[in-house]
């Protein structure tokens, strides 16, 4: 399928976390023959420290996924196939980077300097055709699939600091639509079990549909 104002689709997986968007995302590139741009979570040099320490560590975090996501975008602009990104670019600053400030774990001027190195950085990037938001609305079922996956750099995350990011995702369509002009599905992947055969096919006659309309 090609889009038409460029020579392939881009999409983006979205999502809390734990929802399952590394598994969405392999599921497309597999099926779909999309070439795949993990989240670069298991590299993060500063991840650790984040979670044992989020005061001190949230600007440096942010700033760290800021510059590996705009490194997959530049990427993403010279790989000649489809291409799928696990966590879209977008969510730091809407949601990650917004959300640690009003927890008071970044100043006003980390906030502000944070928006200047995104404004920045965004310039001139090709952005992604579509967004896949990925739902889950039981937070016990997020935190379960957190503990279920055993990063040992999780185990702090708790149901309030869950809880709170659905509360920002839950508006995270409408900001992609109106702010940065991305089309959006929302898939419901606690009804939906993408893990299962039938969930697999189901999801990804989904997303087949969804790229025809583009």
């Amino acid at each position: 399928m090609d889009h038409p104002l460029h020579d392939k689709l881009f999409i983006s997986m979205a999502g809390n976390i734990g929802c399952g968007k590394t598994t969405a995302a392999k599921l497309v590139s597999q099926n779909l023959g999309f070439e795949l741009f993990d989240e670069p979570v298991i590299d993060n040099r500063f991840l650790k420290d984040y979670y044992a320490d989020m005061q001190r560590w949230s600007f440096t975090l942010q700033l760290e996924f800021l510059i590996k996501r705009v490194e997959h975008h530049k990427l993403i602009r010279r790989v000649p196939k489809n291409c799928i990104q696990d966590r879209t670019l977008y969510e730091d600053p809407e949601i990650f980077a917004k959300y640690l400030h009003g927890l008071g774990f970044m100043d006003n001027r980390e906030l502000d300097l944070y928006f200047e190195y995104f404004d920045q950085l965004n310039r001139d990037i090709r952005q992604p055709d579509l967004i896949v938001i990925l739902e889950v609305d039981n937070v016990e079922t997020l935190l379960k699939r957190i503990r279920t996956r055993g990063r040992e750099e999780e185990r702090s995350i708790d149901k309030q600091f869950i809880t709170g990011l659905n509360a920002y995702y839950s508006t995270f369509g409408q900001v992609c639509k109106k702010k940065y002009s991305i089309p959006v599905t929302r898939v419901n992947v606690e009804k939906l079990d993408i893990r299962s055969p039938d969930g697999k096919q189901t999801f990804i006659h989904l997303i087949e549909k969804k790229l025809e309309k583009l």
